[in-house]
């Protein structure tokens, strides 16, 4: 009799020992011996006298595992046993990862959304307490120019809030340096203060003030969706000057924008305050385009303490620079204010803290959520506006202004889809498709199925149409 000893459990190769027939071997066969396992096992498999190879190959060929290597059970048994020790641990672990990440995703959806309503109020009360400052203090610039220099106060906020949060135990000297290299690796001088700042600090102001001069003329509501189209024109003029990709999708977006812009100034008959008001209004988004696009290309991806910096810079600017136009405006009597006792601080004040809380929400929320739901937070501004316009100053909208509304809403959306939107769109179609024919052919099975068992019940047969 044959039998096989093995050792697979202490992980040593397998030993093979042949044990002498109990009856009497045949004549002229050669009775195996026992043998040390080093003959036996090594890297091929041994052929015996009769021709055949060792016993544990043919037990392991006649079970049906063809793919054996000698001293593969005991390494595959070993390997099995640590695996399976380490399998709860791993699973553990890719849970709590999976929880982790989806709280977090929950956070910064429900941070999002928070953001949102913040931006839209902020910059609903900014338009709507510039409307209520030109009933006691019409200079637009004057206004302008105000709120541009609470600006300088952004880098003093930033620097607050990170040593809350932080354990860098920096001074704001140190900071404000670290934050200068947006400038170069040589930091901030005179020259670069004037020759980076100033391009920004004038667009800024061109846009601040073409705004104003639009709510002059138009509504809260039409002003605010015109300045949507900004979204446009940002596109365009990447795609032309920073060649950026190209996409269908927000070309069209670009037409309807520029639709409604027409179709606004359509609506008064292309004469009188509306039609300036929309080409003032459509200056601001130009030169708000011009700017985002410009510190794109110049200034590139920044962090926000180099964002804090570069703000809080263009404020100082404004207050040395920029302060000679208001005396200017003053004594030419463009914008003539009268005595400082006399303008409304406490309107101006409250819009330009609005202003700065508006810009500060913008920049933060891009880092800590996600930039869509900022550009969201601009455009729900206009519904805003609409509903302050309706309720509190009895605002009555003609068809072709809310068509026109809708028209460049609409293409502010579109603008918003990311740029593998098509991609995934198919992809999304096509697993929707899969899983309908699988629940089809589910079905079809299911009732084959039944029809076969009722047909040998009833001792009939179905025959298929051809």
């Amino acid at each position: 009799m044959i039998s096989t000893e093995s050792v697979l459990e202490s992980g040593d190769q397998p030993c093979i020992r042949l044990e002498p027939l109990k009856t009497t071997h045949l004549p002229g066969k050669a009775t195996p011996t026992g043998g040390s396992c080093a003959a036996l096992v090594d890297g091929s498999p041994k052929v015996t006298a009769n021709g055949v190879h060792d016993i544990e190959d043919r037990i392991l060929r006649i079970t049906g595992y063809y793919g054996y290597n000698p001293g593969y059970s005991s390494h595959r048994r070993e390997d099995g046993s640590e695996s399976h020790a380490e399998t709860p641990g791993s699973e553990t672990s890719g849970e709590s990862r999976s929880y982790q990440t989806c709280t977090n995703t929950a956070l910064k959806v429900l941070g999002g959304l928070l953001m949102v309503l913040c931006i839209s109020s902020s910059w609903v009360g900014t338009t709507q307490l510039v409307k209520l400052t030109f009933q006691s203090f019409s200079c637009p610039f004057f206004i302008s120019w105000f709120s541009s220099n609470w600006n300088i106060l952004f880098f003093p906020i930033y620097y607050s809030g990170h040593v809350v949060i932080t354990r860098e135990k920096q001074t704001p000297i140190q900071k404000f340096r670290e934050c200068s290299r947006l400038f170069g690796e040589d930091g901030m001088t005179l020259k670069l203060f004037v020759k980076r700042t100033a391009p920004f600090s004038i667009l800024w102001t061109l846009t601040n003030y073409l705004y104003l001069l639009a709510l002059k003329k138009l509504t809260a509501t039409d002003v605010s969706a015109l300045y949507c189209c900004h979204k446009a024109f940002v596109f365009l003029l990447s795609w032309i000057v920073l060649k950026d990709r190209f996409m269908g999708v927000r070309i069209v977006a670009a037409i309807m924008a520029i639709t409604g812009i027409v179709m606004m100034a359509y609506a008064d008959g292309f004469h009188g305050d509306s039609f300036v008001g929309v080409a003032l209004a459509v200056g601001s988004a130009s030169t708000s385009a011009l700017y985002k696009v410009l510190f794109k290309m110049f200034l590139g991806s920044a962090n926000l303490g180099e964002v804090a910096h570069f703000l809080s810079t263009m404020g100082f600017f404004n207050l040395i620079f920029i302060s000679c136009v208001p005396l200017i405006l003053y004594f030419t009597r463009v914008e003539h204010w009268g005595s400082l006792s006399s303008l409304p601080w406490g309107y101006m004040c409250g819009l330009a803290g609005l202003w700065l809380v508006f810009n500060i929400l913008v920049h933060v929320g891009v880092v800590l959520t996600y930039p869509i739901l900022i550009s969201i937070g601009t455009l729900l501004s206009v519904p805003g506006n609409a509903a302050v316009d309706v309720l509190k100053h009895e605002v009555i909208f003609s068809v072709v202004r809310l068509a026109a509304t809708c028209i460049i809403c609409l293409g502010f959306l579109l603008l918003l889809l990311p740029e593998e939107w098509d991609s995934v769109t198919l992809r999304f179609l096509s697993n929707i498709t899969d899983k309908k024919s699988e629940e089809n052919g589910e079905e079809l099975t299911e009732s084959s199925v039944n029809t076969r068992s009722r047909s040998r019940a009833n001792g009939a047969v179905s025959i298929p149409l051809a």
